[in-house]
């Protein structure tokens, strides 16, 4: 009995050292994956949102159409939301596009100082912002791309000076109250004047719309016996004045900021006499192109120059 004892005792420790060795035997390495075009190692969003101000306007249609053909062509999803411009309506369209957890958002602000509450926003979620064609006042922005609309202001007020020679009296139609855009052109315009003979005996917002382009030139002919040339800080506005002026059978030198499809045509007919030429397709094609920068976890530029020219007949 006790030589079967010794016999089973020997056999069960034979047993329990041959799972052990089973259980020691090292795992295979885990596989590790190159992560897809727009995706972090982690396997992060591919998506991107953009706040446009307003696609009533054909600039930031254009400048939504840039940024969309852009992000086809890197692969990724863009959500684009308009908010009307409207400031409450851009914080609710941040506040959707966050929800969605996109990996970063691209904002063409409505005006600069609100807009930083929506900025703000994004910064506590974590999600990098980078603002497009207007910048922020306050938040933190890893890029802004827009024109240098300083240098564009000044270069429409160059050329005002150089063929009214000097001299002459200039209407002011200035955009919406608070954008970074109408504040640094009129800054830049005004520059230009300075050491001339040119006054401004006119100025007043018309909130980079056409319709009220025209009913505010309309009001300022009607008070201002003598203009030699308006300029306006962006193209839907000029044309407005364009409008009223034509009505007003007066002869006075229009000039706008953009490039427009309608006021390029209004330059090449000889009814308006310049537009600064804006390249809304590359601030959006390179809004994305930043976007997917970040998302790589690349280092970009606090601030990203877009070209600008005088367009003429």
């Amino acid at each position: 009995m006790m030589k079967k004892m010794i016999a089973f005792l020997s056999v069960l420790a034979l047993s329990l050292g041959v799972f052990a060795g089973c259980a020691a035997k090292p795992e295979a390495p885990a596989e590790t994956t190159t992560p897809a075009p727009g995706e972090t190692q982690a396997g992060g969003s591919k998506q991107i949102g953009l706040v446009i101000s307003t696609l009533n306007n054909p600039f930031f249609v254009t400048l939504k159409e840039g940024a969309e053909a852009k992000a086809e062509e890197l692969g990724y999803d863009l959500v684009v939301l308009d908010s009307q411009n409207d400031p409450s309506k851009e914080m609710s369209n941040v506040e959707d596009l966050l929800t969605r957890e996109v990996a970063v958002l691209l904002i063409n602000p409505t005006d600069s100082k609100s807009v930083g509450n929506a900025v703000k926003l994004a910064n506590n979620k974590k999600i990098p912002v980078i603002t497009l064609d207007r910048g922020a006042d306050s938040g933190e922005v890893v890029a802004h791309i827009a024109s240098d609309n300083v240098a564009g202001g000044k270069m429409a007020g160059e050329y005002i000076v150089e063929k009214l020679g000097g001299k002459g009296s200039v209407v002011e139609l200035e955009g919406i109250a608070g954008a970074s855009a109408a504040r640094d052109r009129g800054n830049g315009f005004n520059e230009a004047l300075k050491g001339t003979e040119i006054q401004v005996v006119a100025k007043q917002t018309a909130d980079f719309d056409r319709t009220k382009g025209l009913s505010v030139m309309e009001n300022i002919l009607q008070a201002q016996a003598n203009i030699d040339a308006v300029f306006a800080h962006n193209d839907e506005m000029a044309l407005g004045a364009l409008k009223a002026i034509q009505a007003s059978g007066r002869k006075i030198m229009v000039v706008g900021f953009d490039a427009t499809d309608d006021a390029v045509k209004a330059v090449e007919n000889g009814e308006m006499a310049a537009t600064v030429a804006q390249q809304p397709t590359l601030i959006g094609s390179a809004g994305i192109e930043y976007a997917d920068k970040v998302i790589k976890g690349e280092t970009v530029e606090a601030s990203v120059p877009i070209e600008l020219k005088l367009v003429t007949k």
